[in-house]
Parts: C-alpha cells; sequence; structure tokens
C-alpha cells in the first residue's frame, strides 16, 4: 500500500478548512465573538474525542482488561481537566462583552449540543422518571434535536443501549458475582441505586485491589464531570447572572439543577461502609 508523499502538517490536519469555521455573526464583529466560537468548538472536539474513548472504555471493560480500561478511563477523566480549565479562559470576557454579541446567537443554546447529550446517555443518564428532563421545561434530554435528525439520532441510540455504568458492572461480574437482576437489567431504564450491588461492590474493593482502581477511576471521572458543572455553572451566572439562557432554557437555574447527580452513584454511596 503506498502512502501519498505530499501529505503535509496543513493538508493532514485540514488546518486551512479548520481556521474557515470560526465565522463571527456579530458587527465590526464584536472583539469577544471569536474566543466565544473557538472555545466552544474545541469542546465539541472534545466531546467527540470523550465518545470516542467512552467506546473503547465499554469494549476493554466488557472484555475484562483492567489496565486498558485504566487507560482510557484516565484519558477522559485528564480531557474532563482539560474542558474545566478552558473555562477560565470563557471568563476572561465580561458580562458586557458578551451582550455585545449575544443577541446574534438567537436560539442557539448549549441544549442543543448533540454530543454532550449522546455522552450524558452514554454514561447512563436516560429519560425515565423525570430525572434527566430540562425539569423547567418539561423537555427530555433528545427534545432539544431536530426530529428526524442525525444528532438526535445518535441521543435516541445511546439511549437504547448498555451505559458505560452497564459495562462496568459486567466487568465487576467478570471478578466476583453481582447480583443477577443488575446484569439483566433493561438498559434503557435508567439505572437505579441497588443496596445488592452495593454490597458486591464493597467486597470487590476490599478483596480485588484491580477492580478496586477500575471502580476509583470511574469514580475520578464523575468527579470530573460534576466539577465541569459545577464551573459551567458559575460562569453563566457570572456572565449573565439568572438571566433566561439562550434557546429558552432557564440559564444557571437549570444548570444548577443538574449538580450533584453523580452517574455512579453506588459507588458514591459505599464510601461510608469502609
Amino acid at each position: 500500500m503506498s502512502h501519498d508523499k505530499h501529505v503535509s502538517y496543513t493538508s493532514y490536519l485540514k488546518v486551512n478548512e479548520l481556521l474557515e469555521l470560526q465565522q463571527p455573526l456579530s458587527d465590526g464583529p464584536e472583539h469577544d465573538e471569536l474566543l466565544f466560537i473557538t472555545i466552544h468548538q474545541v469542546y465539541e472536539l472534545w466531546f467527540k474525542q470523550l465518545l470516542h474513548e467512552a467506546q473503547a472504555a465499554q469494549r476493554s471493560l466488557e472484555r475484562g482488561d483492567t489496565h486498558r480500561s485504566l487507560a482510557i478511563l484516565g484519558r477522559m477523566r485528564t480531557i474532563m481537566k482539560t474542558c474545566v480549565s478552558q473555562l477560565d479562559i470563557l471568563e476572561t470576557m465580561t458580562p458586557l462583552q458578551f451582550n455585545s454579541f449575544r443577541s446574534r446567537l438567537s436560539s442557539a443554546s448549549g441544549f442543543q449540543s448533540a454530543q454532550f447529550r449522546e455522552l450524558e446517555a452514554v454514561l447512563g443518564r436516560r429519560d425515565q422518571a423525570g430525572e434527566a428532563a430540562d425539569k423547567s421545561s418539561g423537555m427530555g434530554m433528545a427534545d432539544h434535536l431536530v426530529p428526524g435528525s442525525i444528532a438526535r439520532a445518535r441521543v435516541e441510540a445511546a439511549m437504547s443501549r448498555a451505559s458505560l455504568w452497564d459495562s462496568a458492572l459486567h466487568y465487576f461480574n467478570s471478578r466476583a458475582q453481582m447480583p443477577k437482576a443488575a446484569i439483566e437489567r433493561d438498559v434503557t431504564k435508567a439505572w437505579v441505586p441497588s443496596e445488592e450491588v452495593q454490597k458486591a461492590l464493597v467486597e470487590l474493593h476490599r478483596n480485588d485491589p484491580e477492580a478496586s482502581m477500575v471502580g476509583e477511576a470511574l469514580v475520578d471521572l464523575d468527579e470530573g464531570l460534576q466539577e465541569w458543572r459545577y464551573r459551567h455553572v458559575k460562569m453563566v451566572e457570572r456572565t449573565i447572572g439568572r438571566k433566561m439562557g439562550t434557546g429558552g432554557s432557564s440559564g444557571a437555574g437549570y444548570l444548577a439543577s443538574t449538580l450533584f447527580n453523580p452517574v455512579f452513584p453506588d459507588l458514591w454511596a459505599i464510601r461510608s461502609q469502609f
């Protein structure tokens, strides 16, 4: 198989195309709009990478491959740290600077980030029990996306298959028997914390150092996601206060309601049992 000898840094990375994708809409344009676009485009690239890594993590967990799983989960946690640190840059933009072009966003909203919705679904979030809906609007996590679109189909597909937590349960089951109901559950339903699962996890933590490390890596990832949510809320409060968010969301009010909802609640519940 021959290789193209004319591949360059610019052509391989599609740099010219990439740099054409930042198109401010404000008059002038306003100085800070480029920063706003750049940061959010970079977020979408990181979300794409997180989805890629999560798929690999699920495969390695289901194979019972401890070391590969730890490596991937560690990378996902590090990406989450980078997502958090990007907010430091966004917070250099004052409320006045943001409002200079905010009207141009019209109905555009972070709610419409299909990749973040998909990531939440991959981690285990579901629409059941109102737990995943935007309580201010009664909308589910896919309802902000265009019906029939590829983006919405991807979110709905992710909600219909096993989550990262389901894959972790299979991994733990390969090390010691987990409750049958947890392994054979309906993966399209939201996970409900289980005392039986927690009991089995405590035993694994006590007796299986490798399984314990995987559990802690999952907690690291969960904490990273919660940290990102918290910093995101504070950034929104700092920039628009308690105004309605773009796209008709309740802005900081809705975001605050998502705080302190762990994606792997059983791994947090067992902390008090050691």
